[in-house]
Parts: C-alpha cells; sequence; structure tokens
C-alpha cells in the first residue's frame, strides 16, 4: 500500500503541471494502430518517460486504463502487467472498427500551513476533509484532470468509441485518427466540457527523442472552433498534447482547474 501511495503521489505531482512544462510525459503506445485478420490482438505499453516512448521513470497505474470498444461500450484488458519502468496489456479487438485506449486521472491538491510549517497533500475529493487539519492556514486547492489516449482500427475505422464525453480536454478527430500520412496534413478539434476549446497551443513531438538533441515540436493554435491542423514531416509515432486552466472545477474547495490531454499518434510513409 505504501508503494502505490507514493507512486501515485508522484504520478499526480507531475499530472498537476502542464504537459508541455515538465520533463516527463504520460504515453501509451500500441504495437499497430491497423489490424486485420479473424482474430487480431494489439499489445500497448503504457509509461511515464521522459524521452518519448522510451520507458525511464515509472509505469502507468492499469487502474486507470479504460477501452472504449466501436460499439461504444467498455471493453477489458487482458493479460496486465507492471513492471518497474512500464506498464504492458493486451487488447483483443473482438468488434471491427475503432477503439480508443485511455488512461484517465483526476485528483486534488493542495498546499497549506500547520503548525508553523508549510505542507502540501496530494489524493482524491473524498479524503479531502480529513486530510486538511482544522487548524490550516492560507489553504490553497487546485483540481486536475488529465487524459491519455491512443487509437486501434480493426479493419474499416468508425466513430463509435471517439464520442466526447464532456468533461475536460478531448480530442474529437475530424481526419479519421489512424488513417494519417507523412506529407499530409490533418485536422483535430479540441474540446473543453464538450464545447470547442479557442485559442488553446497544441504541441506534436515525434517519437525516438531519446537519440536527437532537440525536441523539434510542432507547434499550433486552436481556431475559434477549437480545430487545429497539422502537417506531419516523416512517419512515426507521435506525442500530441495541449493543457489549460480554469476556475470551473466542480470541487467546491477547489479554485483552480488544471487540465491536459496528450495521444499517441501513428503516422505512415504515404
Amino acid at each position: 500500500m505504501m508503494k502505490h501511495s507514493m507512486k501515485w503521489g508522484v504520478l499526480a505531482l507531475a499530472l498537476a503541471l502542464p504537459f508541455g512544462a515538465q520533463a516527463h510525459k504520460m504515453w501509451l503506445v500500441p504495437s499497430a494502430t491497423n489490424v486485420s485478420g479473424a482474430d487480431p490482438w494489439v499489445t500497448v505499453d503504457a509509461a511515464v518517460s521522459n524521452d518519448l516512448f522510451y520507458p525511464d521513470h515509472m509505469p502507468v497505474a492499469l487502474d486507470r486504463v479504460v477501452v472504449t470498444a466501436p460499439d461504444g461500450h467498455a471493453a477489458q484488458p487482458e493479460n496486465a502487467l507492471t513492471g518497474k519502468y512500464r506498464s504492458v496489456f493486451d487488447v483483443h479487438l473482438t468488434q471491427p472498427g475503432t477503439y480508443k485506449i485511455a488512461a484517465v486521472n483526476g485528483g486534488l491538491f493542495a498546499s497549506y500551513e500547520a503548525d508553523g510549517q508549510k505542507k502540501r497533500w496530494r489524493g482524491e475529493p473524498a479524503e479531502l476533509a480529513k486530510a486538511i487539519p482544522a487548524n490550516a492556514k492560507n489553504v490553497e486547492v487546485s483540481e486536475s484532470i488529465n487524459r491519455v489516449e491512443t487509437f486501434v482500427t480493426n479493419g474499416k475505422p468508425s466513430d463509435g468509441a471517439l464520442k466526447a464525453e464532456g468533461k475536460g480536454l478531448e480530442l474529437a478527430p475530424v481526419t479519421r485518427v489512424t488513417d494519417l500520412a507523412s506529407g499530409e496534413a490533418a485536422t483535430f478539434q479540441l474540446l473543453l466540457d464538450g464545447k470547442p476549446a479557442s485559442n488553446l497551443k497544441v504541441m506534436a513531438i515525434a517519437g525516438e527523442t531519446r537519440y536527437r538533441n532537440a525536441q523539434d515540436e510542432i507547434d499550433v493554435t486552436t481556431d475559434k472552433d477549437g480545430k487545429f491542423s497539422i502537417t506531419w514531416p516523416h512517419a512515426g509515432m507521435y506525442w500530441v498534447s495541449a493543457s489549460t486552466q480554469d476556475d470551473k472545477s466542480s470541487i467546491k474547495q477547489a479554485k483552480v482547474r488544471r487540465l491536459s490531454y496528450a495521444a499517441t499518434l501513428e503516422v505512415l510513409p504515404q
């Protein structure tokens, strides 16, 4: 239990910051984004690391993973394993169409003074009342909602799993999310609580950052409809992210709500 609490604390601290402002990045990488055949499977690596898609920091907690099948219903990850630096699980693609695989994280962060000392706390909303002493001063509470996703299509693409839930930052693909090609522009829409998220900076970074001296990030900004386009310079796996904050937390004590989104997308050669 102690190890689990410490691991959640480290992950929560990382996710409290905007993705673009932190060294460590959370990601999901499937063994393939397009499959076919009589009985298709994919294996997914899930980790938080400094170098993109190279596990070197900590695994993603498997109880945070949600798989949505093409018909919109939940699918169960199988053969799951958590190691020192990454988690691994399989997804059995029993339905034709596009699956959404996500790691969803949320929680509260508080700083306060008690008995003359500055202290910090991280945890779930239900724990807040007991966690902060009655004599605490200068209490500041913020909420964090973070979503990390990837997508896999079995056969012909579909949209059933891609419907927005209407909470936090979400991606609404305009271009087929598993049909991306180098040299071609792809268009997406960012939603904030189900509505277009305008004027947000979006960052795209190709994987294999371990083997180059610069991130070589691509920066774009959403328009008034929350849409943005990226022209992929070359094939490979890309990490696309955005973050923002507001004062619209559903938790009464939280004055700030921090939101972030990231997706791993595969771009194929033309």
